[in-house]
């Protein structure tokens, strides 16, 4: 075991340790999406504690935690295809006052992961779910995409279809998408994908390969580079990507938002007047925030 990895548990038992963990419950556990550094404290205590570990697989979770130094003797299998059978199982346990830890393989379980039915069968018992939060390809790639403003909303979309027409469908309904689209794709499709996307042409996209691993890249570039961007390195078709659509750029008009504002600051409540005005006309949504508070002092 490592020796950085022997303190981290410690820590997670000293910080971690005296917070209350009921019995009869499933707790959801986020895990690092590559970098084994990105594990929570919280998660190491859980994981220590439960009297079960679900997971999508047991070979790839029964590997993460000897990395910790962590070892369980019950096992349970719940992955995409046995997800229903196996969540009966864990609610048994559940039920018989057991704690159950269920991980996914990489990042936070439910989202493009398995998970979501099984949370809904522990519920569906009355039964409690405790989520864990931690590392998410989603967040992780957001942060550090340069399209993302203060007032911006974002999508997401996760895997696109497999097959070519669906696929395209799916594309053809990205270009009425104004708001940043968060995208998900496994290596071996991700040339299909490069091209497919090519065809929104100047929209700006933040590709994100092997995030928090030895070779993470993440680059910006128009839609249109990114087939030329994907071959130019043999490298770049390998490992699991996150992809941001940019927002599409919308017209400002602080004129006219200024007049619509004060048209729905006589009828709402000045939050949602600002919130409305922003998205009718593309104005700044925090200048009209202020414009607003100007107006309400002046009367």
């Amino acid at each position: 075991m490592s020796v950085s990895f022997a303190a981290a548990l410690a820590a997670a038992r000293e910080a971690a340790g005296a917070q209350h963990y009921p019995p009869s419950a499933l707790y959801i556990v986020a895990t690092p999406i590559g970098n084994l550094a990105d594990i929570g404290l919280r998660a190491l205590h859980v994981l220590q504690l439960v009297d079960a570990v679900a997971c999508e697989d047991t070979r790839h979770t029964q590997a993460l935690l000897r990395a910790y130094g962590i070892e369980k003797s019950a096992w349970l299998s719940v992955h995409r295809h046995n997800e229903a059978e196996g969540a009966q199982e864990v609610v048994a346990r559940l039920q018989q006052g057991q704690r159950v830890a269920y991980a996914s393989d990489a990042g936070t379980p439910g989202v493009s992961d398995p998970g979501a039915r099984l949370v809904a069968a522990v519920r569906a018992a009355g039964l409690a779910v405790v989520p864990l939060p931690g590392a998410s390809a989603i967040t992780t790639l957001l942060s550090a995409t340069p399209a993302q403003q203060e007032d911006s909303a974002f999508v997401f979309q996760g895997f696109l279809p497999a097959k070519g027409g669906e696929r395209q469908q799916a594309v053809d309904a990205l270009r009425q998408e104004h708001r940043a689209v968060v995208l998900l794709e496994a290596p071996h499709r991700i040339a299909a994908l490069a091209e497919t996307l090519a065809a929104l042409g100047e929209r700006g996209i933040t590709i994100g390969r092997e995030l928090t691993k030895q070779f993470e890249e993440i680059a910006t570039l128009r839609c249109a580079e990114f087939p030329a961007w994907l071959q130019a390195s043999p490298q770049r078709t390998r490992g699991e990507f996150a992809l941001v659509l940019h927002p599409v750029a919308q017209q400002r008009d602080d004129a006219q938002g200024q007049r619509v504002l004060e048209l729905l600051l006589a009828e709402l409540p000045l939050k949602t007047a600002v919130k409305l005005a922003a998205e009718i006309t593309g104005a700044s949504r925090n200048e009209l925030y202020d414009a607003a508070l100007a107006l309400k002092k002046e009367g």
